[in-house]
């Protein structure tokens, strides 16, 4: 059998790097057997040209995060409509804002107020968290433009020097962090800072890049992580699934003391969640029709739907948008270390999730994992390198895993 030659141009930084296949170190897919990368090689073909044919937007549907709009809509299912300036969900969380501004209680306004804009009540879930209202209002417009500013430059920070800490390459480092910065801007639309998503998604893109994972009995950095997750999982509940997925990985790397914290936390928010799901109950009565079933199994479409459309990413073309969402969640696995492996898990693990549940007018569940996604396109030619790489080899053998 011949030498094996495998380029990575991400590797220098003024061109290309070539290394012989028997001299460098494992890479992630090395030990797999040519069966099973065949197999996984096939699937990954078989989404991405699923994903350029699927819808990724309901017909007629707008995204919130394209800002007001003035005049009528003119789309096949709305013809002639007049547009509002916000959708009604932005409209519902101001009047909460305002009125908590004006010294009123939440839980004494907030079901009747939702009631009355023909929004379910039952069950519970259906009515948010008052976090995120009350920030709002303390903060006031001044405020929430500078605290979005202030979680976009940080988020941008915590991962450039998590790339540079885990030996990623200067130029990409440079290209990974600003497809940190292209996903974070998105938070900056003042027009909706009402929205959860919003700032939660933000939040576990932060506390995603500030994590440090612990090994060989040492505990990692995580006290910044846990603080920033755990506000958002206060503004939203769609938080829970990061936080378990931190649980697990402390557990997996035996971080006992981590493990314990991000556990007593999951304790204290069921906790929360009952307090709130009981006065809630309290305004709820026999004739509030019960909410639509959020479990509609919408697919790949619900997947990509709900990335693209609550990301930077509704902007390409509809064959390009898809794949792209799959590129970014198997990229992770081109970068080195258990960070790579934790944002696959993460990006996909919010695939599945979307894939079951939500409906086409809840496509802003995609900001709570869109904002820590996009730098995975980065490590995509890295990841597919060397897939195709134990693809071709006849026998199991080392691949570079150099960032």
């Amino acid at each position: 059998m011949g030498v094996h030659v495998l380029e990575f141009p991400e590797l220098a930084e003024g061109g290309a790097a070539t290394a012989p296949a028997a001299e460098v170190e494992t890479g992630r897919f090395a030990h797999w057997t040519p069966g099973l990368a065949r197999a996984v090689l096939a699937a990954l073909v078989l989404l991405l040209l699923a994903s350029a044919v699927v819808p990724v937007a309901k017909s007629g549907s707008r995204s919130p995060w394209q800002g007001p709009v003035e005049g009528p809509v003119s789309t096949a299912a709305n013809a002639g409509i007049p547009a509002k300036p916000y959708d009604e969900d932005i409209a519902l969380y101001e009047e909460a804002i305002d009125r908590i501004a004006h010294g009123a209680n939440y839980y004494d306004f907030i079901v009747p107020a939702q009631r009355a804009r023909d929004y379910p009540v039952n069950p519970g879930l259906a009515v948010r968290l008052p976090t995120l209202a009350y920030l709002d209002a303390w903060l006031g417009t001044p405020g929430q433009i500078a605290a979005a500013l202030a979680l976009m430059l940080g988020i941008v920070a915590a991962w450039w020097r998590r790339f540079g800490e885990e030996g990623v390459a200067p130029r990409l480092r440079r290209v990974a962090t600003a497809m940190v910065f292209v996903a974070a801007s998105l938070g900056l639309n003042r027009h909706y800072f009402p929205l959860h998503e919003l700032w939660a998604g933000g939040l576990i893109a932060l506390s995603f890049g500030l994590h440090r994972i612990g090994s060989n009995g040492q505990d990692g950095r995580w006290a910044g992580a846990f603080c920033a997750a755990a506000l958002a999982l206060a503004i939203r509940e769609h938080t829970l699934p990061f936080v378990l997925l931190m649980a697990a990985t402390a557990l997996w790397y035996r971080n006992w003391r981590e493990a314990a914290a991000w556990s007593a936390l999951v304790a204290v928010f069921f906790a929360a969640m009952a307090v709130h799901l009981s006065l809630i109950a309290r305004d709820v009565l026999p004739s509030d029709p019960h909410s639509a079933s959020w479990l509609v199994l919408r697919g790949l479409p619900g997947w990509l739907a709900n990335v693209v459309q609550s990301s930077n990413l509704r902007w390409l073309p509809h064959f390009l948008a898809g794949p792209a969402v799959v590129l970014i969640t198997f990229g992770w696995l081109g970068m080195k270390g258990p960070g790579g492996l934790f944002g696959f898990l993460l990006s996909a693990g919010y695939g599945v999730a979307f894939m079951l549940a939500g409906r086409w007018d809840n496509f802003y569940w995609g900001a709570m994992i869109a904002p820590a996604m996009f730098a995975g396109i980065v490590f995509a030619p890295r990841a597919l390198s060397e897939l195709a790489f134990a693809v071709r080899l006849p026998v199991r053998s080392p691949v570079a895993a150099v960032n």
